[in-house]
């Protein structure tokens, strides 16, 4: 039998390299640069953006319930039961179909049957003058030259309109107000024709006027008071709805202009969608509509 020493002497000849060798080799991956490993899971944006719309969003007249004018006025007087019918007014409401960054409708009205306002117009004109007398006359709160000027640049602006006869129109640019009624949309100017030669008439129609204008694609305008008869506010409608359809004419070579909604509400009551019609079927006698509530 062989003696072990003689066993182990075989075995001391491996060397570890020998081992090492031996050893079945792994595959190796291989480092990739940091700019591709985060390319690799960064996840792509699939959402889509929202488009932005250019125009105001209209609801669906054929899901809304449409009332004929004698009807709307019915329910409305029964909104504004114990109010005073002369303090309280009928308000119209045209919702347009329009572009949002388009040109607006801006316009004055003197209707059929104008609706009482406690309108305060500044007349700026030479005391002594027939022009400032005229617009006493018509109904001018505050008329003048020089002790209107001072008045304004004290801060004191008494008055919602502000016009000037054209005799005093050197005078008023000499005098520096245009800081004060400027902001305030309150300077008079050719533009606006708010500097006339006329003044007496033009207090009239500033007096039982009516002024309009667009904003985020609704016109609105005080049509009527309370106690007005159904054939009256029928007169007004008609008008101003001629109106707005003249002015959005006008406009058809620059933007287009739908009307979309006619709404009729007052001082305390909701909206009621208006169908074009006068009286329907099952409507009261529009006598009924008219005077005390």
């Amino acid at each position: 039998m062989a003696h072990p020493r003689t066993l182990l002497v075989p075995l001391s000849r491996i060397t570890a390299p020998s081992i090492a060798l031996a050893r079945p080799e792994l595959p190796r991956l291989a480092t990739l640069p940091f700019q591709t490993i985060r390319n690799a899971v960064t996840k792509t944006d699939t959402k889509k953006k929202k488009k932005v719309r250019n125009t105001y969003k209209n609801y669906d007249l054929k899901r809304a319930e449409q009332f004929s004018l004698v009807d709307a006025m019915h329910y409305i007087r029964a909104f504004e039961v114990g109010q005073n019918p002369q303090s309280a007014k009928y308000e119209l409401h045209v919702r347009l179909r329009s572009l949002k960054n388009g040109p607006v409708i801006r316009n004055r009205l003197r209707l059929p049957h104008p609706v009482k306002t406690d309108l305060r117009i500044c007349v700026i004109a030479a005391p002594d003058s027939k022009a400032a007398a005229e617009a006493k006359a018509a109904g001018a709160t505050l008329v003048g030259e020089d002790e209107v000027f001072n008045q304004i640049k004290e801060g004191v602006v008494d008055f919602d309109r502000c016009i000037c006869h054209i005799d005093s129109l050197q005078k008023l640019n000499k005098a520096g107000l245009g800081r004060v009624l400027g902001p305030k949309g309150l300077m008079p100017s050719t533009k606006t024709g708010t500097v006339v030669n006329q003044v007496g008439s033009t207090v009239r129609n500033m007096v039982g006027g009516s002024e309009y204008r667009e904003r985020v694609g609704v016109v609105r305008m005080a049509i009527g008071q309370l106690g007005f008869t159904p054939e009256e506010m029928q007169n007004n409608i008609k008008s101003f709805m001629d109106a707005i359809k003249k002015d959005i004419g006008q406009m058809a070579d620059r933007i287009n202009k739908e009307v979309h909604e006619v709404v009729i509400s007052s001082t305390h009551s909701p909206g009621f969608t208006l169908n074009g019609e006068y009286r329907g079927a099952s409507s009261i006698n529009p006598k009924e509509l008219s005077g005390p509530l």
